[in-house]
């Protein structure tokens, strides 16, 4: 008798336990529909005026409207983009604090930096890549050379004395990649920042430089530079007179990147309403025709092509690093 009472009121704590769980679902879906009831904002790791930083705002002027909320930039620059990113890693998962990334802290960092402080694979959550940006390789106007084919002669008779400027590490790295799957020679020199890797090649202080076309266009436009190559899979329009690598006979196509992210954990269902959202933005005609004046191609693609495309480069960068002993500057 005693066992069967037991029993009984084991059932009914269960059965209490039950009710009240059935109870809260309402007030858990309550809450994630009335996602988002305040302002989100969008943390650019970089200082204003970059391409990153463009497609930031591009987006949180078109995703206002569409969540009925206020979507507000802010950049926290610092420490090769390891300062915003790791403001959002520790932001709570909750959709309104999100990442506007580009390739730099999520897949060249892992590669330069040993002891990094956050994990991009664990730590954020992918929603979609907003646009990608190819690279210009270019030498000045009065280098006899003519296109990258003849480059890469002239540079296995001069080794020595052929070097190419870079503004950042993870231009190094691309270049460096460059060089391995060309047979390119040429020693590299650091520089800090755009403007002076592009004017030690207006001096001749170097014999080419590798650099997103943005910095380079009015140079390039006023024949004080000559484009060489692009690293993207087809021409630019605003370069549509310059080839390819792989036009050109190198097996490479390489772009930076932007995309948006979230802290690791943010619910599934807003990470979708953002990705969704996200390719509708870089789908409209008004968008396109302004990222292609800054040689963007906009993506607007899946979370999940979004994670692959972050696992497949890591490995690789890091591998680049390795192979030629490259750190974080």
């Amino acid at each position: 008798m005693k066992k069967y009472v037991l029993f009984a009121a084991h059932r009914r704590c269960l059965a209490g336990a039950a009710l009240s769980l059935v109870a809260l679902l309402p007030a858990f879906s309550f809450a994630q529909a009335a996602w988002p009831s305040k302002a989100l904002r969008i943390v650019v790791p970089y200082a204003p005026g970059g391409a990153n930083d463009i497609l930031a705002r591009v987006v949180a002027e078109k995703l206002a409207p569409a969540l009925g909320q206020s979507v507000l930039v802010e950049n926290k620059p610092g420490a090769g983009a390891a300062v915003g990113t790791e403001f959002v890693v520790r932001s709570a998962p909750d959709g309104y604090t999100l990442l506007m990334a580009a390739s730099g802290p999520i897949v060249f960092n892992p590669a330069l930096v040993s002891k990094l402080a956050y994990n991009p694979i664990t730590d954020l959550a992918p929603i979609s890549l907003t646009g990608t940006f190819p690279m210009i390789l270019a030498v000045n106007d009065a280098s006899p050379v003519k296109s990258f084919t003849e480059l890469v002669a002239l540079s296995k008779s001069n080794a020595d004395k052929t070097n190419y400027s870079y503004p950042s590490a993870s231009f190094q790295l691309v270049m460096e990649l460059v060089k391995a799957k060309s047979g390119l020679k040429a020693l590299n020199v650091p520089y800090q920042g755009s403007a002076p890797s592009i004017n030690a090649l207006l001096t001749q202080e170097v014999q080419m430089t590798l650099i997103d076309s943005g910095p380079i266009a009015a140079l390039v436009k006023s024949g004080k530079l000559r484009a060489l190559a692009v690293t993207s899979e087809h021409r630019l329009g605003s370069y549509s007179q310059v080839p390819t690598l792989k036009e050109q006979g190198i097996d490479l196509a390489v772009n930076f990147w932007s995309g948006l992210l979230a802290p690791a954990g943010t619910p599934a269902p807003i990470i979708k309403r953002l990705q969704e959202e996200v390719a509708r933005i870089m789908a409209l005609p008004d968008v396109a025709e302004r990222m292609a004046k800054l040689d963007i191609r906009p993506v607007g693609g899946t979370s999940a092509d979004f994670a692959k495309t972050i696992a497949a480069e890591i490995p690789l960068w890091k591998q680049v690093a390795k192979d030629n002993n490259i750190k974080a500057e």
